[in-house]
């Protein structure tokens, strides 16, 4: 959005905290930062106000405005459906429409009367039907020949605080298994690559066959064999990849406890909601060790039944995300605006 002109006033890194203590840390900059943009909006008085994502954040601010008149859209549903009914209530007082990227999402906002639009996901319209993982190797200048691994630990520096080391030394256990294989970590931030080279060094495993990248997570996913993924969007990117997975996911204890008491799905990642079933293996939090890490990739490895099952659902969850995001979502704001 920087890039096309938008003013920005508020880094977006700023808000960029995962979990409990991790807000909690930062909680009094933030609601400082959430008040002092209300104040300046209200005397803006703009036509419509649209919230992406960041709930915590936007739904506060969103329920301010239209309290004081002014339209808001939210773009992208928080995870109602894996956690308490509260959140709608919550949502419905405070948006004009909610704009939502899943389609089991909308019934259950259109049940609890809040006005809801189903999008589709732009990842879909982004990503092709069929990646070219030829070209993708190629433009990583990937070694030819070898099974390669995508590592994804991770797009925050909270993710790679508690997963960078598990990642590095399940890689190292999977290559004692599999001695002709090649891994390639993309990492979104000069910081996050930082993290990760760091792991590998402290965890004194420089021999590792890495690839380490800065952005391209999109070629490392078309390119790869195999994933090992933090539990996030990077889950949902590698089954449009048609990339076969693990799935990982460790936070601080205190942040676990409290989303185990909370959350009420029987799993987290985004391919395993969608499949409504265990479609890709899960490992969480102490699960998530870099041995347990390692046998889930190898038993991947060798089961290509498992493997083509992935896949075949991978293909159906893209045709289903593929709604031509954009304009409806251009329209779904147009018709607010209009209205």
């Amino acid at each position: 959005m920087a890039a096309q002109g938008f003013d920005v006033r508020v880094s977006m890194d700023q808000l960029a905290v995962r979990g409990y203590t991790e807000a909690l840390r930062h909680y009094r900059r933030i609601t400082r930062i959430r008040r002092e943009l209300g104040d300046a909006l209200l005397a803006e008085r703009p036509g419509l106000f649209i919230g992406v994502d960041a709930s915590d954040f936007n739904l506060d601010l969103e329920r301010r405005l239209k309290q004081a008149g002014i339209p808001a859209v939210h773009y992208v549903s928080p995870s109602v459906w894996a956690w308490r009914a509260w959140r709608v209530r919550r949502i419905a007082r405070s948006v004009t429409r909610i704009l939502v990227m899943f389609p089991f999402e909308a019934p259950l906002y259109e049940k609890a009367g809040v006005p809801v639009t189903y999008v589709g996901h732009p990842l879909a319209d982004l990503i092709p039907l069929e990646p070219n993982k030829h070209e993708a190797r190629a433009a990583l200048r990937l070694p030819p020949g070898k099974l390669i691994v995508a590592l994804l630990p991770g797009s925050r520096r909270s993710e790679l605080e508690y997963m960078a080391s598990s990642f590095v030394l399940a890689a190292h256990r999977f290559r004692q298994e599999v001695h002709d294989v090649h891994f390639v970590c993309p990492t979104v931030t000069r910081d996050t690559r930082d993290m990760f080279e760091r792991a590998v060094h402290e965890q004194q495993r420089t021999d590792l066959p890495l690839t380490l990248l800065f952005g391209h997570s999109h070629e490392a996913l078309a390119a790869a064999d195999l994933a090992l993924v933090a539990s996030g969007t990077a889950t949902l990117e590698a089954a449009l990849f048609k990339t076969p997975m693990v799935i990982a996911y460790r936070q601080s204890p205190i942040t676990w406890a409290l989303m185990r008491a909370m959350l009420y799905l029987p799993y987290v990642g985004m391919p395993n909601v969608l499949a409504g079933e265990k479609l890709v293996p899960e490992l969480l939090q102490d699960e998530a060790n870099p041995a347990a890490l390692a046998g889930a990739l190898l038993t991947l490895l060798r089961d290509t039944a498992a493997q083509r099952r992935q896949v075949e659902r991978f293909r159906e969850f893209h045709h289903l995300l593929r709604q031509n995001a954009a304009e409806k979502a251009a329209d779904a704001v147009l018709q607010v605006l209009r209205k």
